[in-house]
C-alpha cells in the first residue's frame, strides 16, 4: 500500500502530460489538497511551474492562492510579473479574484506604466460583479502619484470611481519636493541577472573614459586603461554617475577598485529614480577599501547611480574598473549599513591580502590550506620585537571572531597580541594573549566591531625568535559559540581536577574508565 501511494504522484503527472486543459488539472490539484495528498500537491505543482503560460498564470496563480500553496504563488507572480504588459489585457486577467488582483498589482514587481494598470482594474470592476467598498479596495493598489497630470485628469478623473481628494492628493504628491523617495515605485525584477550592461540600455553619464567601466573586462587593466576615473575633492567633479536601462528592483552592488598595488580607497554610492532625490545605499568614507566590493543593501527601485571617491591612499583620482548590479536572492545580514558575514571573508577570492609578514609564497596565509605545512614551508612569519603580520580586508565587515593556527610541527608555544583597524591609523586592541602560552589553534571572541585591517603581533616563541601562523580567518569558522568555548574550558579543568584526584596506586585501567565516565558526562 505504501509502495502504491508513493507511486501516485509519478503516475498522475504522466497522465498530466496529455490534458491540454488547466480547469481539469487544477481540480485534481483541488481534490489533492482537501484529501491532503501533500506529495501530489507537490508534483502537481512543480508540473503547473513548468507549464505556466500568458493565458493560464493567472488561474493558476489564483487557485495557488486559494489552497495556500506557497511555491507555486511565487513562481506564478514572478511569471506575472516577466509579463506583466500583455498579461494586463489579456482575458484572464478579469477571471482573478479580488484578492488576486489585489495582491498582484500590490507588488513592486509589477512593473509597467500606472495608467495601464489603472485601465486593467477598471475593466475587471466591469466584468466582475463587485460592491463599491470592493472597488475602492482594489483600486488602492493602484499608484496614483506614479501618474502623469495629464493621466489623471484625462482618464482616471472621468471613471468617477475616486474621488476628486484622492486625485489632488496624488497631484500634491507630486509637485512636493524630495517626494520621490516617499512614493512606492515600481520597478523590473530579474534576480541574479546583471542590469548595468550595454546589452540592457545602462550608459555611463559623468566619469572620464566612460567607455571601460561597462565593457565587461575585468582582467586587461593597467596605469593607462581598462578604468573610469574621477577626481577627488573637486566641486566641478560629481563622481561617476550610471543610468539603468529602465528602472530596477536592486539590492546588489559588485564594483572592481583598481587593485595593481598596494592602495586603498574610500567612497559612498548614491543611488535615485529621476537625478533629484538621491539615497545613500553605501557609505565606505571612513573605511579604506581594495580590489572587489561585494555590496548589499535592502531591495530599491533605482535608475541612477552615483559613485563618489572621497579617498585614495596613494593620489587625487577614484578609479573604478568594473561595475554590475542586480538583485540577488543571496541571504545577506546587515547593521548599521555593514555586511555581518557568516562565511570566511579573510580569502583572496574576497579581496583580503597580506600587506607584511614574511612568506614563501605570497598570501599563503588566506589561501585554506591547514593541512600542507611543515619547517620550511606553508606559513607566514615576522621576527618577534620587529613588525607584524598584517591582514587587509577587501572591505569593512562587522566581526565578532576570528581563528587562526599557530605552527604546531613541535611542541613549541606561543604568545602574542592582535589589534584591528579601519583606517591604518586608529588601533584597537582585542586579543591580548601576550602573558599567555598558546599552542595551534587558536578561536578568538572579543566584541562585535568594524574591522578592516588585523594586526598581529608575536611576542613570544619557546623554540626560537620568530613568530609563525599557519592560517587565518575571520569570522572564525566554528560551529562553537563563546558560551560552549567557556564550557569547554570549565570541563576540561574538572576533568584534569578528577583525574588528579584519582589515586596513585590507582591501576591504568581504572583511569582510563573514570576518564571515559567524565568524557560521557560531558557529552
Amino acid at each position: 500500500m505504501q509502495r502504491n501511494r508513493l507511486q501516485i504522484p509519478t503516475l498522475v503527472c504522466l497522465q498530466l502530460k496529455g490534458m491540454e486543459r488547466e480547469d481539469l488539472i487544477l481540480e485534481i490539484l483541488g481534490l489533492a489538497h482537501k484529501y491532503g495528498f501533500i506529495d501530489l500537491e507537490t508534483a502537481i505543482s512543480d508540473f503547473l511551474r513548468q507549464a505556466l503560460t500568458i493565458e493560464n498564470c493567472c488561474l493558476i496563480y489564483d487557485s495557488a492562492r486559494l489552497y495556500n500553496l506557497r511555491f507555486l504563488m511565487h513562481v506564478s507572480a514572478v511569471f506575472v510579473d516577466k509579463h506583466v504588459t500583455k498579461i494586463i489585457v489579456h482575458d484572464s486577467f478579469l477571471q482573478l479574484s479580488l484578492e488576486s488582483v489585489k495582491s498582484l498589482i500590490s507588488r513592486d514587481s509589477f512593473f509597467a506604466p500606472e495608467v495601464d494598470i489603472f485601465q486593467a482594474v477598471c475593466h475587471w470592476i466591469q466584468n466582475n460583479e463587485v460592491s463599491q467598498e470592493e472597488q475602492l479596495d482594489v483600486l488602492s493598489a493602484v499608484r496614483l502619484p506614479l501618474m502623469t497630470f495629464k493621466d489623471l485628469l484625462t482618464i482616471v478623473r472621468p471613471t468617477g470611481l475616486l474621488s476628486p481628494e484622492a486625485i489632488l492628493d496624488a497631484i500634491e504628491t507630486q509637485t512636493l519636493q524630495n517626494c520621490s523617495n516617499k512614493i512606492n515605485h515600481r520597478g523590473l525584477l530579474q534576480p541574479e541577472l546583471n542590469m548595468a550592461s550595454l546589452k540592457q540600455g545602462t550608459a555611463v553619464l559623468q566619469g572620464e573614459m566612460k567607455s571601460a567601466l561597462l565593457d565587461g573586462n575585468s582582467l586587461n587593466y593597467d596605469m593607462e586603461r581598462g578604468y573610469t576615473r574621477h577626481s577627488i575633492g573637486t566641486s566641478d567633479d560629481p563622481g561617476i554617475l550610471i543610468k539603468l536601462g529602465t528602472q530596477c528592483i536592486v539590492n546588489h552592488i559588485k564594483i572592481l577598485l583598481w587593485d595593481k598595488d598596494l592602495r586603498s580607497y574610500s567612497y559612498y554610492i548614491e543611488v535615485s529614480i529621476n537625478q533629484n532625490d538621491w539615497i545613500r545605499v553605501v557609505d565606505y568614507t571612513k573605511y579604506y577599501c581594495r580590489s572587489w566590493q561585494y555590496l548589499y543593501f535592502e531591495p530599491r527601485v533605482v535608475r541612477f547611480i552615483r559613485i563618489v571617491g572621497t579617498n585614495n591612499t596613494v593620489n587625487k583620482v577614484f578609479h573604478v574598473v568594473s561595475f554590475e548590479i542586480m538583485y540577488t536572492n543571496k541571504p545577506f545580514c546587515l547593521e548599521k549599513g555593514l555586511i555581518v558575514p557568516k562565511h570566511n571573508v579573510a580569502t583572496n577570492s574576497l579581496s583580503a591580502t597580506i600587506i607584511e609578514g614574511v612568506s614563501r609564497t605570497r598570501n599563503s596565509l588566506l589561501d585554506g590550506n591547514t593541512q600542507f605545512y611543515d619547517w620550511e614551508s606553508g606559513y607566514t612569519c615576522h621576527q618577534l620585537g620587529s613588525g607584524c603580520i598584517l591582514i587587509q580586508l577587501g572591505q569593512p565587515y562587522l566581526i565578532d571572531s576570528m581563528r587562526l593556527l599557530l605552527w604546531d610541527c613541535d611542541d613549541r608555544l606561543y604568545s602574542y597580541f592582535i589589534e584591528v583597524s579601519v583606517n591604518m591609523w586608529d588601533w584597537d586592541l582585542i586579543i591580548d594573549k601576550s602573558h599567555e602560552q598558546c599552542t595551534s589553534w587558536q578561536t578568538l571572541y572579543f566584541e562585535k566591531r568594524p574591522v578592516v585591517f588585523i594586526r598581529i603581533t608575536g611576542t613570544q616563541n619557546t623554540a626560537n625568535e620568530v613568530f609563525h601562523l599557519v592560517h587565518f580567518e575571520c569570522p572564525a569558522q566554528t560551529d562553537e559559540t563563546p558560551c560552549k568555548m567557556a564550557n569547554k574550558s570549565r570541563s576540561l579543568l574538572t576533568v584534569t581536577t578528577e583525574i588528579e584526584g584519582v589515586g596513585r596506586e590507582t591501576e591504568h585501567k581504572d583511569i582510563v574508565v573514570k576518564m571515559e565516565e567524565i568524557v560521557t558526562g560531558l557529552n
